[in-house]
């Protein structure tokens, strides 16, 4: 398993700003964005214990968390990830979906993703078979990524978080999502080594790393 550095904070609109200067002065933009930026729908799995909302709210140290992910509305592009969390280091693992598959997951129609050629869409399907783990709701920000090659750094700053609430038809780009916080995250993952040039960019005085969940958050409602 690749594990990263992951770093997080909670910022201000003040504090966006600041290192977006920086930011664009020393980093590069992500080369997938529009305008520099682009929008995200994730729809979160979880069972009725709510067992990713709690292991996440309790910090428990191993931990994973399962989302149906595309980026500017993009249904070319639908992605099953799977992020998993060891003390504090990060992974992620991906499987692509068509619409098709999309929509039968939503729909619990499920029975296909025993045989799928991905290994991900099958430890899914295992998962929701018997841990009764279903699409829970969605969550839908905006972010602005930079990228710096050394260190293979990523740089996101996410605002404008909603809640689906308990919606979760993903596909419904219509479909009613609400402001949940005013935060803005900032994020900075890395590999082996984090560059002093990123690191002095993303410095704020008095932050301290953060857990701040959207995830979380977009359950304030159920």
């Amino acid at each position: 398993m690749n594990l990263r550095h992951e770093i997080k904070h909670e910022i201000t609109l003040s504090d966006m700003i600041t290192i977006r200067q920086r930011l664009n002065a020393v980093a590069y933009p992500d080369p997938h964005a529009e305008n520099g930026k682009y929008y995200i729908r994730s729809l979160y799995f979880d069972n009725l214990a709510d067992k990713a909302l709690r292991e996440k709210l309790d910090g428990v140290g191993r931990r994973e968390k399962f989302r149906i992910r595309m980026y500017n509305c993009d249904t070319s592009f639908i992605r099953l990830e799977k992020k998993s969390k060891l003390n504090g280091l990060g992974n992620k693992q991906t499987a692509p979906l068509s619409v098709e598959q999309t929509q039968a997951v939503v729909d619990g129609d499920i029975d296909w993703m025993a045989n799928s050629e991905y290994a991900l869409i099958r430890e899914l399907y295992s998962k929701m078979s018997t841990q009764g783990l279903k699409p829970k709701t969605i969550v839908d920000y905006t972010r602005e990524p930079f990228i710096y090659p050394a260190g293979n750094v990523r740089v996101t700053i996410d605002y404008d978080i909603r809640s689906g609430l308990l919606c979760t038809d993903f596909l419904n780009d219509s479909s009613a999502t609400v402001p949940v916080t005013d935060a803005v995250i900032l994020e900075v993952k890395w590999d082996a080594f984090l560059p002093d040039i990123i690191k002095d960019a993303v410095m704020l005085e008095n932050r301290r790393d953060g857990a701040f969940s959207k995830y979380a958050a977009c359950r304030i409602y159920g």
